[in-house]
C-alpha cells in the first residue's frame, strides 16, 4: 500500500509537472504579452512597456522565466496578475471558493439524479421506459456543453424570464438588501450553471450506473433473491444496485476533477467567477502568471482525484488489492 502511494504520488508530479511546462511554454511563445494587453494608449510610448517588461523579466529567455517562475512556485508565490492587478494567490481565494460551490452542487444532484435513472432503466431492461430514457441520455450525452449552457441562458433567463442571466449576484441591489434576500439571490443566480453541469453529467452517470445493474441481473445470487419471494423491483434495488455501485464510486471521486475543469464553459457563458471564468479572461488578456497558476490548480485536482478514486475503490471493494 505504501509502496502504491509513493509511486503514484510520483506519477502524479510528474504530470503536473509535464502539463504546467507545456502551458507555461505555450502561452509564453505566442504572440504579445501582457504588458502589450494592458498598456495601451497614445501616450503609452514602446519604451514604457520595454521598460515595465523588464520589471516583470517579461524581456529574459523563456527558459531563465521557467526557472524563475519554478522558484517563485516552491517558495508558495504565484506572481502578480496583470489583469486582476493583483497577486494571484488573492485571485484563487476569491475563485476557488465559488467554483467549488457551483461544481460542489451539480456533482451531487448529477450522481443522485443519474443513479435513480439508472436504476429505473435497469428495472426493466429493453423495455419501452429503458429505450426511452436511453434515447434522451444519449442526446444529452451527444450535446456540447457551451451550447447547451446558452440554450439554457436563452431558455429560462431572456424568453422566460426566471432566473437571472449570470453573475454572482445582483450587482445593484445585493448591498441593499437583508441577509435572507442575499441568500435568496444568490441561490438564483446559481440554479443555471448548476442545471447546466447536472444535466450534462447525469447522462453520463446514468448510462453507466445502467450497464452496471443489467451485467448482474444474471448473477446467481439475484435468481436466489427471485427464488425467495422477491419481487424484481425489490431484488434490483435492494441485492444488485448495492453490488452495481462500486463503480460509480470510482466515477464519483473522478468527476471532481472532471467537474473542477469541465466548468470552465458553463461559468465563462453565465459569468460565474471561478476558476473557469477566471482562467479563460486571463488567455484572452495573456496574463501569463494566472494562466499557468490556472493550469497548475487543475493539473493537480485532476491527478488528486483520480488517486482518491483508487483509494476509494479498493476501501470499498475487499477484492482489490493495490500493488
Amino acid at each position: 500500500m505504501r509502496r502504491y502511494l509513493v509511486l503514484r504520488a510520483l506519477q502524479a508530479l510528474g504530470v503536473v509537472a509535464f502539463i504546467t511546462t507545456l502551458s507555461f511554454m505555450v502561452v509564453h511563445l505566442a504572440p504579445g504579452d501582457p504588458i502589450g494587453s494592458s498598456l495601451q494608449g497614445p501616450n503609452v510610448t514602446e519604451a514604457i512597456r520595454q521598460h515595465w517588461r523588464a520589471e516583470y523579466g517579461l524581456d529574459r529567455p523563456v527558459s531563465e522565466q521557467y526557472v524563475r517562475w519554478v522558484r517563485l512556485v516552491a517558495h508558495g508565490d504565484l506572481g502578480f496578475s496583470f489583469s486582476q492587478r493583483r497577486p494571484v494567490r488573492d485571485v484563487f481565494a476569491d475563485a476557488i471558493p465559488r467554483t467549488l460551490l457551483l461544481s460542489g452542487m451539480a456533482l451531487l444532484l448529477s450522481f443522485a439524479f443519474g443513479i435513480a435513472v439508472g436504476v429505473l432503466q435497469a428495472e426493466q431492461p429493453n423495455g419501452s421506459r429503458d429505450r426511452w430514457l436511453g434515447r434522451v441520455l444519449l442526446l444529452l450525452y451527444s450535446v456540447p456543453d457551451f451550447w447547451l449552457a446558452l440554450m439554457v441562458l436563452l431558455l429560462f433567463s431572456l424568453r422566460l424570464r426566471l432566473f437571472p442571466p449570470g453573475g454572482l449576484h445582483d450587482a445593484v441591489l445585493y448591498d441593499y438588501m437583508t441577509p435572507p434576500q442575499q441568500l435568496l439571490d444568490s441561490l438564483k443566480h446559481l440554479v443555471l450553471p448548476v442545471l447546466t453541469l447536472t444535466v450534462l453529467s447525469s447522462a453520463v452517470v446514468a448510462r453507466h450506473q445502467r450497464g452496471e445493474l443489467v451485467s448482474v441481473l444474471s448473477s446467481d445470487w439475484m435468481r436466489t433473491a427471485l427464488a425467495k419471494g422477491l419481487s424484481w423491483r425489490a431484488a434490483v434495488r435492494r441485492h444488485a444496485f448495492r453490488n452495481a455501485l462500486l463503480p460509480t464510486i470510482t466515477i464519483f471521486f473522478a468527476n471532481i476533477a472532471v467537474f473542477a475543469s469541465g466548468s470552465i464553459f458553463v461559468e465563462k457563458v453565465f459569468s460565474w467567477p471561478g476558476m473557469g471564468y477566471v482562467t479563460v479572461t486571463a488567455v484572452a488578456a495573456r496574463d501569463y502568471p494566472l494562466v499557468t497558476a490556472g493550469v497548475l490548480f487543475m493539473s493537480v485536482i485532476v491527478v488528486t482525484g483520480a488517486l482518491v478514486a483508487d483509494l476509494v475503490m479498493a476501501a470499498a471493494d475487499p477484492r482489490i488489492r493495490l500493488r
